[in-house]
């Protein structure tokens, strides 16, 4: 072994702890960044000679050893749209490229993260604080999830539309009395429900329940007022309604129904924008359901609902756990617009990293799968949550002492070996 080869692996490993100190300080420095995942330092040992009776020194080169998969503490954020994983994957994210017509052009590229800190900038748009635009599947009006398309997702602030109401839910007990031997005796009862014409104005629609007047048992007419345009029995009045000794419902509009089939009532008012069709439904025949009669001194309603909704307002946005964005309205409707999924890696270790936590993908790290949350090995959605950096400063601390002693030392065997050096040249005959 020469002098000049124990310099040149001293000078070596000189430059293997300065990259080690390198990883340190880029750990040490980003010890508080959302989604950071610290560097760890592989040392490799490089061979020139060596077999059972002589060895020649090498050198060691230093390789960053990521640490992309190793879970950060999840901590709970005031950022109700903040998002952490717990468990494997990342968020499918996009930067911005540009702009036109004031909006953002993105990027062709895919790329991931996992700093979930996400807001909603003034387009609507969810980015986290690195610029990041958050991807997601889009959601049609149906909520059928599209899975084979990723886009950014961005936030209407628009009214949610008005719906007219087409069907009215009746549930109520008529008291089993006696039938009227006179018609003034009958008794009446009245229940009034307020409905949505297609412009979202509130219309109200009584329903009147009376004794039959000519002593029928158990049969009552039914009134709607105001009468329908078309379908409601005879001008929308006295639509007849008979129970059964059992007290549910027997004949309805002079029809026996089949036992357990729906008793339902169609018919159409104009509340001054045309025909407007809504089905009352009141139960089944002789079922206990809906409407029906049993002891009791006076009408009893249960409940009497509608499946209309007037327009509302913008109030807010949400994220389910199994990634839904939700956007919420003052009428109390909510709609959602996209899924968040996660992306997996068969070497996420492997993948190319970005300013701002993000990575891309690389033919080492395997193809992209873009999946369901907590499905296909990726983890659960934190709702509310950040990510912490990975970095242990205790520990990174005790790196640095470890590679500054190491450091140190390699320094020595230069210092050594230029003086050994020097005591050769300084030889005489």
């Amino acid at each position: 072994m020469s002098l000049f080869g124990a310099m040149t692996t001293a000078i070596s490993g000189l430059n293997a702890q300065s990259r080690a100190l390198g990883h340190l300080s880029d750990n040490l420095a980003n010890s508080n960044t959302t989604g950071f995942k610290r560097i760890d330092t592989n040392f490799t040992n490089l061979v020139t000679q060596s077999s059972a009776t002589s060895h020649a020194s090498g050198a060691v080169l230093a390789r960053p050893d990521f640490t992309n998969t190793v879970q950060g503490t999840v901590e709970q954020s005031e950022n109700p749209l903040g998002l952490a994983i717990g468990g494997q994957g990342f968020f499918s994210v996009t930067q911005a490229r540009g702009s036109a017509d004031g909006l953002p052009l993105f990027d062709d590229r895919q790329m991931y993260t996992r700093a979930g800190d996400f807001r909603m900038d003034r387009d609507g748009y969810l980015v986290n604080g690195s610029n990041y635009f958050l991807q997601g599947w889009p959601v049609g009006d149906t909520g059928a999830v599209d899975r084979t398309t990723l886009a950014p997702v961005r936030v209407s602030q628009e009214v949610f539309n008005p719906i007219a109401t087409s069907s009215v839910e009746l549930s109520a007990n008529l008291p089993a009395i006696a039938p009227p031997t006179v018609p003034a005796d009958a008794k009446t009862y009245s229940t009034q429900i307020q409905v949505y014409d297609t412009v979202g104005n509130r219309n109200p629609i009584t329903l009147t329940f009376a004794q039959m007047p000519d002593g029928t048992p158990r049969g009552w007419n039914m009134t709607i007022t105001p009468a329908p345009v078309a379908g409601g029995g005879a001008g929308g009045v006295d639509v007849p309604i008979i129970f059964g000794t059992n007290g549910t419902i027997e004949n309805f509009n002079g029809v026996a129904g089949v036992a357990n089939t729906a008793v339902s009532l169609d018919f159409e008012s104009d509340f001054g924008l045309g025909n407007q069709a809504i089905s009352l439904n009141i139960g089944r025949f002789g079922v206990a359901q809906g409407i029906t009669q049993y002891a009791g001194k006076d009408f009893s309603l249960r409940n009497l609902s509608q499946n209309g909704v007037p327009p509302g307002g913008y109030s807010g946005i949400s994220v389910q756990e199994n990634g839904d964005i939700r956007v919420n309205y003052d009428n109390g409707q909510s709609r959602t617009v996209a899924r968040v999924p996660l992306v997996a890696f068969s070497d996420a270790d492997k993948l190319q990293r970005l300013d701002g936590q993000g990575f891309m993908r690389t033919l080492e790290s395997g193809e992209a799968q873009v999946t369901d949350v907590a499905s296909n090995g990726v983890g659960k959605l934190v709702v509310g949550a950040l990510e912490k950096s990975n970095v242990d400063i205790g520990a990174e601390f005790t790196k640095l002492i470890v590679a500054q002693r190491a450091y140190t030392a390699n320094t020595k065997l230069v210092t050594s070996a230029d003086e050994m050096l020097q005591d050769t040249i300084n030889m005489k005959r």
